[in-house]
């Protein structure tokens, strides 16, 4: 009887399955009085808090998020009257254990944010402590918050929007290209949303 035999290319997805898609949880802010203005149809996409402009990291997000906006049926271009402001805020956190067998979980990062979310900017430190129920390899995980503020040329706020990826990947495969496609995707996904609701999302 002849055995089957599985081609390599499925051999390898077999091996290694795609990587599962980051939660994300997503809320949105706008008022009856400026949501209209804010709707598809020319835009410019800069960086804001958090993103150095010029940098090939930066660029990546910005790409991202002009992505998803023109799935939204904007026209993303140089100038225009209305801008989307792009902060992002990232904490590594970094988990330790110890001989004792608690763990020590520090974060540092740069905040960003504004508008309807108030305002915080600076670096960031956390210390906090708690206990590794399992295992003794330490786990670094990253906790990204993506916010986009579509303005106008007078500086009103239309809509504001933040995607927040909760902590629970490891972040060297946090990989910048699918991180972001994925939350700008989730952020803009039935544009313009609910105000005020948060959706977890994956």
């Amino acid at each position: 009887m002849k055995k089957a035999i599985l081609p390599a290319l499925a051999l390898l997805s077999l091996a290694a399955p795609a990587a599962a898609a980051t939660p994300v949880e997503v809320t949105r802010f706008h008022t009856a009085q400026t949501v209209g203005a804010a709707m598809p149809g020319p835009i410019a996409v800069r960086a804001g808090a958090g993103l150095t402009p010029g940098t090939f990291e930066t660029q990546i997000w910005l790409d991202a998020v002009a992505a998803a906006l023109s799935r939204q049926g904007f026209t993303v271009v140089a100038d225009a009257p209305r801008v989307a402001e792009v902060t992002l805020d990232q904490l590594v956190l970094e988990n330790q254990r110890a001989q004792s067998g608690s763990g020590v979980s520090v974060g540092v990062g740069v905040g960003s944010g504004g508008g309807w979310y108030g305002r915080r900017s600076g670096v960031n430190l956390g210390l906090g402590l708690g206990f590794l129920l399992g295992g003794n390899k330490s786990r670094d995980t990253l906790d990204s918050t993506l916010a986009v503020t579509i303005v106008d040329t007078a500086g009103t706020h239309l809509w504001e929007g933040r995607a927040q990826a909760r902590p629970g990947e490891r972040s060297k495969d946090a990989e910048p290209r699918r991180l972001s496609a994925e939350m700008a995707a989730k952020l803009f996904s039935g544009f313009p949303g609910e105000s005020g609701a948060t959706i977890g999302a994956r």
